[in-house]
Formats: C-alpha cells, sequence, structure tokens
C-alpha cells in the first residue's frame, strides 16, 4: 500500500490520522508519507522513496536513525524482559550519567514523556515554594500537561485561558504567561511574591528556534532568586543536543530544576527530570511530593539511552561538528534568501535550525505570529518533492545529527536553495 492508502486507513482510526498533530500536514497540505524504515539521516517512505530527514523524530536523534550501537543495546536488553516494574542497574547507570553530564542535577527521577517530567517537575517546584503561581512564555511549549496549555493574553503579565477544550479555566488560573527574552514583563509577574517557578525553554524551538536574548537567562536565575521563585529549564529540546551539557552548560546558567527528553532516552519513549538534591527528595517515597509510573526506566528506554549518553561522554568531535555544519547550512540558506529577493531569515542554535518567511528577525512570538506560512508550506512542498524531510510547520526547528555528513547536508542545501528560489518565481 502506498501512503495515502495508509493514511485513509489511519484516519479511520485514529484521529486525524495521527497519534501526534502536526503530523497530520494540516499546515502544509497534501498526505504525510508513511515511514518504513530509516537509517543515518535517511527515512525510507513505503513506496521506496529516500528522504534526508531534519525532523530527527523532533530532536530526539543524535547520531542518526538506527545508529549500531543504540540498535545493539535495545537488542540485546529486550530478550531479557520489556519492564520489570522493579529497580534494575540500568536505571542507576543511567541516572549516575545525567547527574556526571548535568552538573546542575544532583538527583533525578526517570519519567516516560517530556510532558511528565515538566508537569512533575511543576508539582515540585508548588511543593518545595509553597506556592501555587507558574510563569511561563508565549510560545514556549511545555507539553500538554492542563497547566501549560495556556493562551496568552496582552500586556506584560497576564494570567493565562485555556487554548484547549477540555481544559478548566480553573486549572490554568495560576499559570501567569509573558514574552519571552522579555525581563521587565518577568519582574512584573513575580512582583506579587506568589511565584512557584518561572519554566523556560531557554532556547525556544517550539515558535521556531529563538535564541536567548543577551542577558535574558541570567536575568531569569537573578530575578527568581530576588522574588523566591525556582528557575526550570525545559531542555527536553536542548538537553544533549545544544552542548554536551545542555543549553545550560552553552550559556553557564545554573536553573534548580531540568527536565529531560528525546536524546536523553536515545530516541526511545523516556525522559527525566532532576535538579538540587534538597527540591529532588521532596519527591515520593523521599518527601510527600508524589509522583510515579508503572514503565519508568524500562530496560529497553534505559538501554538506549546509556548507549547515546556512553557514546556522546566521549565523543570531542560530535558537538564541534554539528556547529560547523550548521553554520555552513545557515549560510548557504541564508545567501539563497538575500539572491531571491526572498524576504526571511535563518535562526540557529547549534544544531537547531529554522527558516523563517516574511520575517527579518523573531525574538517572541510576536514576531513569529508574522510569519508568511504559505511561502512556508510551498518551501516544504518544493523540499519535500526534491527528497528534504522537514518538520511540517513554519513554528518547528529543524534538527541536525551526526549522520548529516557534509555530503548529506550539501545535498539538502541544495534542494533547499532551489525551494527558496522557487518563492520567487
Amino acid at each position: 500500500m502506498n501512503s495515502q492508502e495508509w493514511f485513509a486507513r489511519a484516519t479511520a482510526v485514529m484521529p486525524g490520522g495521527v497519534n501526534s498533530p502536526v503530523r497530520a500536514f494540516k499546515a502544509v497540505g497534501g498526505t504525510p508519507p508513511f515511514i518504513a524504515s530509516a537509517s543515518g539521516a535517511y527515512l525510507q517512505t513505503v513506496e521506496g522513496r529516500r528522504l534526508i530527514d531534519f525532523i530527527s523524530s523532533w530532536g530526539a536523534i543524535i547520531y542518526g536513525h538506527a545508529d549500531e550501537a543504540v540498535v545493539k543495546a535495545v537488542t540485546d536488553a529486550v530478550v531479557d524482559g520489556t519492564s520489570f516494574g522493579a529497580p534494575s542497574p540500568g536505571e542507576v547507570e543511567v541516572a549516575e550519567l545525567i547527574t556526571e553530564l548535568v552538573p546542575s542535577i544532583e538527583v533525578v527521577r526517570l519519567v516516560n514523556s517530556g510532558t511528565e517530567a515538566t508537569m512533575s517537575a511543576a508539582r515540585l517546584a508548588r511543593g518545595a515554594t509553597g506556592r501555587d503561581v507558574i510563569v511561563k512564555f508565549e510560545g514556549c511549549y511545555h507539553g500538554h500537561a492542563d497547566a501549560f496549555l495556556v493562551q496568552a493574553g496582552s500586556g506584560g503579565a497576564t494570567f493565562g485561558e485555556p487554548n484547549s477544550p477540555g481544559v478548566p479555566a480553573g486549572t490554568v488560573a495560576t499559570t501567569r504567561v509573558v514574552t519571552y527574552n522579555d525581563l521587565a514583563a518577568v519582574e512584573q509577574a513575580l512582583t506579587p511574591g506568589d511565584v512557584a517557578c518561572v519554566i523556560v525553554e531557554p532556547v525556544a524551538g517550539n515558535m521556531g528556534v529563538v535564541p536567548p536574548a543577551e542577558g535574558f537567562l541570567d536575568g531569569l536565575r537573578s530575578l527568581c532568586d530576588k522574588h523566591g521563585a525556582l528557575l526550570i529549564f525545559d531542555e527536553v529540546m536542548t538537553g544533549f543536543r545544544v552542548a554536551r551539557g545542555g543549553a545550560q552548560e552553552r550559556y553557564g546558567i545554573t536553573p534548580d530544576l531540568t527536565c529531560l527528553g528525546k536524546i536523553v532516552a536515545g530516541g526511545a519513549a523516556a525522559a527525566a527530570y532532576g535538579g538540587r538534591a534538597d527540591l529532588m527528595r521532596l519527591i515520593s517515597p523521599d518527601g510527600g511530593v508524589y509522583q510515579a509510573g508503572t514503565l519508568a526506566g524500562n530496560p529497553i528506554a534505559v538501554a538506549a539511552g546509556l548507549a547515546t549518553l556512553r557514546k556522546l561522554r566521549v565523543d570531542d568531535a560530535l558537538y564541534s561538528d554539528l556547529e560547523r555544519r550548521g553554520s555552513h547550512l545557515q549560510s548557504r540558506l541564508e545567501d539563497a534568501l538575500a539572491e531571491a529577493g526572498v524576504l526571511g531569515c535563518v535562526q540557529r542554535v547549534g544544531a537547531m535550525l529554522t527558516v523563517f518567511f516574511g520575517v527579518d528577525t523573531v525574538e517572541n512570538w510576536e514576531d513569529a505570529a508574522r510569519l508568511d506560512t504559505d511561502a512556508f508550506a510551498q518551501y516544504f512542498q518544493a523540499a519535500l518533492d526534491g527528497g528534504v524531510m522537514l518538520p511540517p510547520s513554519a513554528y518547528e526547528a529543524m534538527f541536525l545529527t551526526a549522520s548529516h555528513t557534509d555530503e548529506v547536508i550539501d545535498r539538502a542545501a541544495d534542494i533547499l536553495v532551489a525551494a527558496i528560489h522557487g518563492l520567487a518565481s
């Protein structure tokens, strides 16, 4: 069967035919290709097409698909059982590696998804401070827990309203939304003295790649200290991607709590949250803040995570190579925008990159809301026709992996440059 036939079957039994909304291609049009397999930097569709992949499982893949070390680790683990519901040595080893690689994490708890990590960290912050209010940033996504599904109002600091049916207004009444990269708005939100935590993507990746302005993360650390709130870095996306120790290493900031996902489990279904020991010891059974999970620390995900973290722990070339190749791709795309006379910009941090159309810079959600999404859809389809799979949304990041060699990057750049020139015709 081809992708259209699979999609028709899928829509009969799944909402939108997918298990995560953006995969349905609603923002770009057309039928999503169904993937039969993946290897290195490539996806292979059910029709047998090979596509250069920049989704990279939404950033969960750092060494390429079906990495030999990860495949062996998972294969070896699965024959011993898929889930124990009891402690196992691998859980201890992966926790030790996390605390070694991310120095701000002294104690860690493994969970099953990034959403679970962020909601658990927020609950811990509330339990630790005795306060109820959470401050988040417009355009930053922290999973689909009710407290984070908030639409920002106008002004520097507003209480949120749900932006999803099924989320009670009371649930988000204590979620306060402010503008990314705006320290004055954060100060205003913190001044009442009722804020448990500020949660932030240290590099925003869910409105496209938006780097922190100079002094922004430092300012958050200072403001949280001043007002007695905890600082939570949501590094589900940036952890082990923009640097070995994540964005906190890259920018030299120490959060109180950190949420990890994606790469931490080597592309398997697991995540983690951790931080200062005095805070993490408040989690049950050490303390009274409750959180549990049947499949948390399951041996298959732990094996994939261990194989990945052990590899990047000693891989001195990984991040310099990703930086160099990312910079090269960025330059090619920026030159293409200028040559074609197409209004747009390319923003990148390490191995995360976004091409924005219709604007010359994006510093916050207000900027991102002005994107030319029609131009992106045209660019996306031209790229796909040429053999490059991009994230099917104008508000997402491209992710490079170690398997995106110089040759692969140049081949992809040729296709993407042609797609940009196509917008000018």
